[in-house]
């Protein structure tokens, strides 16, 4: 937008936008005002919209704008107009009453706080207000509106405010809040009827205990305290008020965490904490769930606050057990939703108690955790009146899977074998009237803690097999189901204890035959086949058996693959000539239909059959059949994947266009070139040939990863590397016309991630060949400008990549065979002596501005990694770096004083290991953000 546009104009666009009759033209005027609102004309339209307040849609645009450019914009301001900014926002608001519509009311406060963070000039902004609006009753609900939402846009990520302008706001609001409590305790008694307001007086004490800005002796002695629990406690109280209240509460246990800082008030919190139980308890009678699930929040929120003090001062003073009593309690309703807020806490507790090794303080806790198996074990069963299978992907079935994860975390507590023992008695105790879902929660609980039974156990396990393999024909599905599950996850048991092995498969051969068991039943199989492999040779006839048949069975994809995984890991245990025998059979099963369907296509018949079924079972086959060959030995797989070859060759050309179906061929040319290894050289050329030739058209960036995956096998191979760094200078071309478009880095990830993972291979298995090749400075270039990538997978091949080109300019010489390394170490040195103050540069950039706290780690290494191949040159480029930084964000306020730099700068140079540069790069980012 060149010019800015009458306000006529942009009202007939708001006009258009909500009330023309084609979607069209709706479209057309979104666009338009999109592009406004990004412009620099959009804040003196906003303004002027706002004055003239014409009617109600043209106001909230007008608002929304004035609020989003505050927030993502501020710096098209100059200095100079901030006041007059601050001066009109303070005018707008001055003009809300209690007919003005919430929704701009909001856009309004979120733009004043925003541009009080942002503009440093304006010291004690929250003093200022309160003065400016306390006094008229008209305006107070704004105050209160603006007090809340200025806390709550303190670590606002898009403000980027810095550490150093966060610590004075939350310095000046400290000294702002016994006003702010002055206010909101007048406020909750002027407007004691009012429940909207005094709803918005617990939200706007949340917010600041949220910052810590509220003084702890100042809140004991005020009535805020107490109003929040004399809330909560009311039998009348709305649903709304009573979360605004919980919040208020959560957020003040919050601030507790270090109960040693906040003695006085984690006393006066938990001695109000425990008033509440009397009303926990009507919310359960009342079935007021609502209410229910706002009290355990807050029993929970108090129970992590003070888990530190349970530990080190057991059932004394903040580490009172009535804390773990009404959790249990919790625990115990009969709604599942409300055990699951207490999740967490379980988890934290087990893990200190994990960690502190101590079998007295674990006795401690042992009965809680009891307690907490058992109510869990019947909130995971299921309605009896449900007559099919457990539902695994609805919410109760996420509930089931959580319980299970959680079960796993906190049963050394009480002992796995005693835990299986328990449900089992359960089991056994169970009259003919009991219902089946009793039975089958029981079994669910025993699944979880399966794995950590002990070999030796020679009592229940036996017992329970026997069970399960007698279960009766008029047995719930559900309960046939659970039990086939926990004979997979009994598997390491049933390894130590081959007797139960041949029943155990007939139990299985059987329930694949039912419909509804087979999947549960081909996993159980595979569970069996992992842990079982030397002792399932001799049943490898009947598992070819059962993948001959495999698609007669009522099974999913994944347990299809699965099965063929299992099987060919026993595959792999067999005799040299058989393994190829083996193979080949299972490889026809699957390269049969793969045909039928490359050959309808190529007819044109107009089939839709998928191929991607073959490809994965094909992939699952080679992936997991890794026998042992001893060197000069053929091997076993040559001969098959050989004859495949042709095929996958096929079907890669066929559907190059569609990168789904290019994807799983990939990957299956990549486990069948892992199986082999380097006896399958004989297809580097055509292969690399035909993924040259469909790069060239189609983009894929898997073909740069099946790529890696050559270098990786065939790199170290002198008469392979020239045909290899061939393929990089192919590849090159068009992944850097891909990178090279406007955010073609963002765009493209995966093409970064694969691209500089092949980099990477060859700097690993050849580097002196990539390094003094002609593309080593175009791709280390590449990585200069990749390092701000925020992409996780992306963006950690990128650095990973320069951490190893950095690290073969340092290797030393060691002997006459590694003449080559010292070629490396000068072409490195060479390399960064022309690119290193871009790098540092990059990185700097990087850290501070773009990248996530966890990931700069990664960024830390390769600075480290500088420094230990030139440490002088690195301090001068990082002095550089620094001095490139602005010292002032666009509000004035100042992001690293001069002390702040210098000692970034010692703290890097001077680092021993990358674990400093890590540290010291992670808090210097937080003065940018």
């Amino acid at each position: 937008m060149d010019s800015a546009p009458s306000i006529e104009t942009v009202l007939q666009a708001i006009h258009a936008l909500y009330h023309h009759p084609d979607p069209a033209g709706k479209e057309k005027a979104s666009v338009w005002l999109g592009e406004l609102q990004k412009s620099v004309f959009a804040w003196q339209i906003a303004d002027h919209l706002l004055q003239q307040n014409r009617d109600l849609e043209s106001c909230y645009i007008a608002a929304q704008t004035m609020r989003t450019k505050i927030q993502y914009a501020f710096h098209e301001l100059p200095p100079a107009t901030h006041q007059s900014l601050r001066n009109s926002l303070l005018d707008h608001i001055s003009k809300t009453n209690a007919g003005t519509n919430q929704v701009i009311v909001t856009q309004l406060c979120l733009a004043l706080a925003d541009l009080a963070l942002q503009m440093a000039t304006w010291k004690n902004a929250a003093r200022d207000l309160i003065d400016r609006f306390s006094g008229n009753v008209d305006h107070v609900h704004c105050l209160v509106e603006i007090l809340t939402v200025m806390p709550e846009e303190v670590n606002s990520r898009s403000l980027r405010l810095g550490a150093n302008r966060r610590s004075e706001i939350i310095d000046e609001l400290t000294e702002t809040a016994p006003m702010v409590l002055q206010l909101l305790a007048v406020c909750r008694e002027n407007f004691s009827q009012e429940e909207k307001m005094q709803t918005k007086i617990f939200r706007c004490l949340a917010s600041w205990f949220n910052v810590a800005a509220v003084p702890q002796d100042l809140i004991v002695q005020s009535p805020m305290l107490t109003a929040p629990f004399q809330a909560l406690v009311l039998l009348g109280c709305s649903s709304t008020l009573h979360e605004a209240a919980t919040d208020c509460v959560c957020a003040a246990l919050y601030c507790t965490e270090d109960s040693k800082e906040m003695k006085v008030l984690s006393e006066a919190l938990f001695q109000a904490v425990m008033t509440l139980t009397d009303a926990y308890h009507m919310s359960v009678a009342q079935e007021d769930l609502d209410k229910s699930i706002n009290f355990c929040r807050i029993f929970t929120e108090m129970a992590e606050s003070f888990l530190e003090a349970m530990l080190k001062t057991p059932n004394q003073g903040l580490g009172d057990f009535r804390t773990l009593e009404i959790l249990c309690t919790c625990v115990g309703h009969h709604q599942y939703e409300i055990a699951e807020i207490t999740f967490n806490f379980w988890y934290r507790l087990s893990e200190m108690l994990y960690q502190r090794n101590d079998e007295i303080m674990n006795r401690m806790f042992s009965p809680y955790i009891q307690r907490l198996i058992i109510a869990l074990c019947r909130h995971c069963q299921l309605d009896p009146d449900h007559d099919s299978l457990p539902d695994e992907n609805d919410d109760f079935g996420d509930f089931r899977a959580r319980v299970s994860e959680l079960i796993k975390d906190v049963v050394f507590l009480v002992g796995s074998a005693n835990c299986f023992a328990q449900m089992f008695d359960s089991l056994k105790n169970q009259s003919s009237e009991t219902s089946w879902d009793v039975s089958e929660a029981a079994l669910f609980v025993m699944c979880a803690v399966a794995k950590f039974i002990l070999p030796d156990e020679n009592e229940i396990v036996p017992q329970v097999l026997q069970a399960i393999l007698h279960l009766p024909e008029s047995a719930h599905i559900a309960v046939k189901y659970t039990s086939v599950q926990l004979i997979g996850e009994l598997s390491e048991w049933i390894e130590q204890h081959p007797d139960v092995l041949e029943p155990v498969l007939q139990f299985l051969m059987v329930c694949l035959h039912v419909p509804s068991l087979a999947s549960v039943s081909a996993s159980a199989l595979l569970y069996i086949c992992e842990q079982c492999k030397q002792r399932m040779t001799d049943h490898f006839a009947g598992l070819m058996q059962i993948i001959q048949a495999i698609d007669s069975f009522n099974l999913d994809n994944d347990a299809a693959v699965g099965l063929l995984k299992g099987v060919s890991l026993i595959l792999a245990k067999l005799p040299h000539e058989k393994i190829t025998e083996g193979l080949k059979e299972m490889c026809i099963l699957q390269i049969t239909p793969l045909q039928k369907i490359l050959d309808d296509s190529a007819k044109d018949t107009g089939s839709k059959a998928d191929p991607t079924v073959w490809l994965d079972r094909l992939a699952a086959i080679f992936r997991h059949t890794n026998p042992t060959v001893i060197n000069g030995q053929l091997h076993p797989c040559q001969p098959v994947v050989q004859e495949v070859w042709p095929v996958l060759s096929r079907a890669c050309h066929h559907y190059q266009a569609d990168v789904k179906i290019v994807e799983r061929c990939c990957r299956c040319i990549r486990f069948a070139i892992r199986c082999v290894g380097k006896g399958s050289a004989a297809l580097l050329t055509p292969l690399v040939t035909q993924m040259v030739e469909m790069y060239s058209l189609h983009q894929h960036s898997c073909f740069l990863y099946l790529g890696s995956i050559l270098v990786d096998e065939y790199g170290e191979e002198e008469g392979c590397q020239q045909g290899l760094l061939d393929m990089v200078k192919a590849f090159m071309g068009p992944a850097f016309k891909q990178l090279e478009e406007p955010n073609g880095f963002r765009n493209h990830p995966d093409t970064v991630d694969d691209w500089f993972r092949l980099c990477l291979r060859f700097i690993q298995r050849a580097p002196q060949v990539i390094l003094q090749s002609p593309v080593a400075k175009p791709v280390l270039m590449c990585g200069v400008a990749a390092c701000p990538l925020d992409h996780k997978e992306a963006n950690a091949s990128v650095m990973k990549f320069l951490t190893e080109l950095i690290r073969a300019g340092r290797e030393k010489e060691k002997s006459s065979e590694d003449a080559g390394l010292e070629v490396c170490r000068s072409t490195v040195q060479g390399l960064i002596k022309d690119t290193g103050e871009a790098l540092v540069q990059s990185l700097l950039s990087a850290a501070v501005f773009f990248l996530p706290s966890y990931m700069i780690v990664d960024a830390a290494e390769v600075l480290y990694e500088l420094m230990q191949l030139d440490r002088p040159a690195v301090c001068k480029w990082l002095e550089h770096a620094l001095k490139s930084l602005p010292t002032e964000s666009s509000g004035g306020a100042v992001t690293a004083t001069q002390k702040q730099l210098v000692d970034f700068h010692k703290e890097v140079t001077s680092a021993e290991g990358f674990k400093q540069v890590s540290h010291a790069l992670r808090d210097f980012s937080r003065l940018y953000r």
